[in-house]
């Protein structure tokens, strides 16, 4: 792959990401709501991969600049991932639209929009690779955080129509599920040491996973299994878990 576009480039994911990438011979766009945080970053992974790496100004939010953003790529990208979210706070998003508003917009609307305009261009190509982040979190509803979760659920089942969809012109489409991760959107939260992925974990499977033309990877692998369990706890029991 000559040219990777990492959408929310300044996540601790995105970036491992992207230097596992990098380290393989691709070049990066990075793309963030304030490119200037990720120049740093960017220079980094010019001189230690010897590999080109642009920060560029993106707005998950700003849908209407989507459009525009993607044509003014000096080279069309071979590869998108999305990397960008927002956890939010679920209690908080009960009382107050306009959290459940942005987590809703951030982890789905935002996603979809640009991921749309990709997906055509890559169907006309016939080749390429989307992924994107989702969440164990959208495969079965918990009180603790079924907006966020909702969101992903809604993504998980995006990026599942739209593999479908490409499917027939050769594009791959990954749908990437991690438990929990160690990063900056997890940090305060008590997290299960042995549950708990680091970044540069999640960079090595999804990129294993991109090689091995994968459709859906958990990260870690035995969240698959935690999963489904869960899914199939009865209701009834399930209403009384504190999950």
């Amino acid at each position: 792959m000559k040219w990777l576009l990492i959408l929310g480039a300044q996540s601790d994911i995105a970036k491992a990401i992207a230097r596992k990438f990098a380290e393989n011979g691709t070049n990066c766009y990075l793309a963030h709501f304030n490119p200037k945080e990720i120049k740093d970053f960017a220079s980094d992974l010019q001189i230690r991969y010897n590999i080109q790496a642009i920060p560029l100004a993106f707005d998950a939010l700003k849908y209407n600049s989507h459009k525009k953003f993607y044509d003014s790529l000096p080279e069309k990208p071979e590869g998108v991932i999305c990397v960008f979210g927002y956890l939010g706070d679920n209690k908080k998003a009960i009382d107050d639209f306009k959290e459940s508003e942005k987590i809703i917009d951030t982890n789905y609307k935002g996603a979809v929009s640009i991921l749309n305009i990709i997906a055509s261009d890559f169907q006309k190509k016939k080749k390429g690779f989307i992924a994107a982040i989702s969440s164990v979190a959208g495969d079965r509803g918990r009180q603790s955080n079924f907006l966020y979760g909702s969101a992903k659920a809604g993504l998980t089942a995006y990026l599942s129509g739209l593999r479908n969809y490409l499917s027939q012109y050769d594009v791959q489409v990954l749908t990437i599920k991690p438990g929990f991760v160690n990063t900056q959107m997890t940090a305060g939260m008590s997290l299960p040491k042995i549950l708990t992925a680091e970044p540069e974990e999640v960079a090595r499977d999804v990129y294993a996973a991109w090689k091995k033309k994968k459709d859906v990877l958990y990260t870690k692998w035995f969240w698959k299994y935690i999963m489904l369990i869960i899914i199939h706890i009865p209701e009834k029991i399930f209403k009384k878990l504190s999950l």
